[in-house]
């Protein structure tokens, strides 16, 4: 099998719109006692915001020089997050998980590793690096492959950037993955309950 690759990607629902009295409710585990059946099917109650962070593409007319880099945005999204773990060899998921779109990646690890997979090797991005993780590993007889962030003001060394990007051609099999869920397939939350 060759170890384990664990990812989670965050998969869009529809916006609610909502009074400040109704999130309130929803917050606090309950149900607006003026929504009548049809509201309460149409309204995502497991669902969460979450910011997406990414950066901005160039295009011809804003390109920027070669040495600076491209904008950081941030994308308010609603919806779910799925967590997947599978092999590392043929790419096959093995373990899912589905929360909402703001729970942390790295604390679902231990429900997305497959038990059956002994292989040792786990690939996992950034998100995963936690002091209980590797830990986790370790009872399991499993060798973390984590990637590592870049240091804050200063440049990435050398021999962690070689090895962030000996990591990111392991982690690209689970990427395809969620492409195929959401561009081929198109994949959104289109049902409630």
């Amino acid at each position: 099998m060759g170890g384990q690759i664990v990812d989670a990607t965050v998969i869009a629902a529809r916006r609610p719109r909502l009074i400040q009295a109704e999130k309130d409710t929803l917050k606090g585990g309950g149900v607006p006692s003026e929504w009548n059946p049809a509201r309460r099917a149409q309204i995502d109650r497991d669902g969460r915001w979450t910011l997406k962070h990414g950066r901005k593409r160039e295009t011809p007319a804003n390109q920027a020089s070669y040495h600076q880099r491209p904008p950081a945005i941030a994308v308010p999204m609603f919806g779910c997050k799925n967590h997947v773990g599978g092999d590392r060899g043929p790419g096959l998921l093995r373990c899912h998980g589905v929360t909402h779109a703001a729970r942390y990646d790295g604390s679902q690890l231990g429900a997305v590793l497959d038990r059956d997979n002994t292989a040792s090797d786990v690939c996992a991005d950034t998100a995963y690096r936690s002091a209980a993780n590797p830990a986790l590993l370790d009872c399991r007889g499993l060798k973390p492959q984590f990637r590592r962030k870049k240091p804050r003001g200063r440049k990435m060394p050398a021999h962690i950037a070689r090895g962030n990007a000996t990591r990111a051609r392991v982690r690209s099999r689970v990427e395809h993955v969620f492409a195929a869920q959401k561009c081929r397939l198109g994949l959104v939350v289109r049902t409630i309950g």
